[in-house]
Formats: C-alpha cells, structure tokens, sequence
C-alpha cells in the first residue's frame, strides 16, 4: 500500500465503492474489499494531512514585513483572489 499514489488510490476507492453499492458481491468478497478501501482511505488521509502540513502562505504583517504562516481556509479566497489576477 505504501507505494500507492494518491490520485490511484482515490482511483481503486471508486471502483470499491461501486461495487459495494451494486451489492452484488459475495459477503467475502465484500469484506476483502471493503478492508482493502479501508487501508486505501488511511493512505489518502495520511498523503492529505502530510500535503496540509507542509502548506504554507506568505502574508504581510502591519509593519509591511512578510512573514511564513501555517495556510488556513481562511486563505482560499486570497489564493483564489490572486490566481484570478
């Protein structure tokens, strides 16, 4: 798992998901794969709380001096703001 790419994994967690919902699949089978998107959906979540961590914005203080700071949701519209320019 631990070679997994995120963009595959979130790939494999669709197809898990629709096949559980079909409903169709042994109970064993089900089991199998509900286990394996269990382990896929850590990996994604460990990848996206790593991705977050290293995010950071730079922002000016009152005195005009920039300064690194975690990003926060606050900063979407910023990002946003400044991609559209």
């Amino acid at each position: 798992m631990a070679g997994v790419k995120f963009e595959q994994a979130m790939a494999r967690l669709e197809v898990i998901v629709g096949e559980l919902e079909k409903g169709d699949l042994p109970l064993d089978e089900s089991l199998k794969i509900f286990e394996e998107g269990i382990r896929l959906s850590k990996n994604c979540l460990k990848v996206l709380e790593e991705a977050e961590r290293k995010v950071e914005v730079l922002v000016q203080d009152n005195n005009g001096k920039k300064q690194l700071r975690a990003f926060t949701s606050d900063d979407i519209d910023v990002v946003g703001t400044a991609e559209d320019a």
